[in-house]
């Protein structure tokens, strides 16, 4: 059996021509593409591969070209430029708003905690300076407006919830955030709040409690321990202005409920005294006995205004009795009876009515100073050392008393 022949490559033997052989100017990629017996060269047109090789003898050779669209991207090549602009200046505009509000934080910082210091507060209080930028208003030492908010300030017996402040036009002294030495305030408005709720934790602790009753009236209603007895209690205070900077109020209308028997209020005026309900009298028109020892008091008829004649046909005649007890008239009459100098004059009188004697002479040692300081407060708005500080107007809204405050030409310093 014959073996078959295996031609094998000697690396120092090669089927082409040596390199020096090579025509200059050839493009070394034709022998690769154009390989001597390739199976293509029988497809071609005869005589078309001796042409496409003289061709490419007749040019020289040059690598490939891939940088296509150059002309493209060379109408182009200014936009990264402008995109590199517009970076930095964006960087820059965002460095410059940063500085220009730490600056603001660190202004309203410091006066937080100046205010606090020089008014005694227990919260700093919350100040924002507005306007954009700052640091060119600070530039020219002059500032739109600031509004400072102050909570829980003490004002004599009460504490006001809220201080609100705007001012606007403001000269200030000094070279920058750190060396503010102070301030010239042209024109300020205001308001002060004085809750309700505080008014109950500070005069009522926690048995009155305070309500609007009116543009200027507020209303107290609660209970009072008098002589180891818990008494309802109602008042009514009104809020006027006093003076510029002051705000007071007077109380009056004080009403004290004896189990729904009888009301006293203390004082000496035509309504003040012992007086019966008129639930109380209707009750008390029923029972015979007991009005029978009403009308058997002088004094009492007196203020009734009931003729003798029908006074005496009253006490010995059933009928008459109920017939003069019974008229509307008569009932709003004896609500209108104050029954202290009855009491007075008769003691036994209020036991039979069922009033209790040794309460009665607690409530007349009563005056109505004792029980109108109570509910009464005053105070005032601190004095500026320069410039002009007025309330405007005071009135009463559902969450408490308000103020409105004004100043002009305000000056802030250390």
């Amino acid at each position: 059996m014959r073996t078959p022949h295996i031609k094998t490559h000697h690396p120092d033997r090669s089927d082409g021509p040596p390199p020096e052989m090579v025509p200059r100017g050839r493009n070394p990629y034709d022998e690769l593409a154009s390989p001597a017996g390739h199976p293509w060269d029988d497809s071609l047109p005869q005589g078309s591969t001796a042409a496409h090789r003289d061709e490419d003898a007749d040019e020289p050779w040059a690598p490939p070209n891939h940088r296509r669209g150059s002309r493209r991207r060379n109408r182009a090549t200014g936009l990264p430029t402008v995109a590199r602009v517009l970076a930095w200046v964006l960087t820059l505009a965002c460095l410059v708003t940063l500085a220009d509000r730490w600056a603001v934080l660190y202004a309203e910082h410091k006066a937080s905690e100046r205010l606090k210091d020089e008014l005694r507060l227990a919260a700093a209080p919350e100040v924002r300076i507005d306007g954009f930028p700052f640091l060119t208003q600070l530039a020219s030492r002059h500032l739109d407006s600031v509004r400072v908010t102050l909570p829980d300030i003490p004002a004599d017996r009460v504490t006001l919830t809220q201080v609100t402040a705007a001012a606007d036009d403001i000269r200030i002294n000094g070279d920058g955030p750190t060396t503010i030495r102070g301030a010239l305030v042209r024109q300020m408005h205001g308001r002060v709040l004085l809750s309700f709720a505080d008014m109950n934790r500070e005069l009522g602790a926690s048995q009155v409690a305070f309500t609007a009753h009116g543009p200027g009236r507020v209303r107290a209603a609660g209970a009072l321990h008098i002589a180891g007895r818990e008494l309802r209690v109602r008042a009514e205070a009104h809020v006027r202005r006093d003076g510029d900077r002051g705000i007071a109020t007077s109380v009056d209308g004080i009403r004290l409920d004896i189990d729904g028997l009888a009301t006293y209020q203390p004082g000496t005026g035509p309504d003040d005294g012992l007086h019966l309900t008129r639930a109380s009298a209707r009750r008390l028109a029923r029972e015979a006995e007991k009005i029978r020892a009403l009308l058997a008091v002088p004094e009492i008829v007196h203020r009734l205004g009931v003729p003798d004649d029908a006074v005496r046909a009253a006490l010995h005649d059933e009928d008459e009795l109920h017939r003069l007890t019974g008229a509307p008239r008569f009932l709003r009459k004896l609500t209108g009876v104050n029954l202290v100098d009855a009491a007075l004059a008769h003691p036994r009188l209020l036991e039979r009515l069922g009033l209790d004697l040794s309460l009665f002479t607690a409530l007349t040692k009563l005056t109505r100073p004792q029980i109108a300081g109570r509910f009464s407060f005053a105070f005032q708005l601190p004095k500026p050392p320069a410039g002009a500080l007025h309330l405007q107007s005071v009135t009463v809204a559902k969450d408490g008393i308000r103020a409105d405050v004004s100043g002009t030409g305000l000056l802030l310093s250390r």
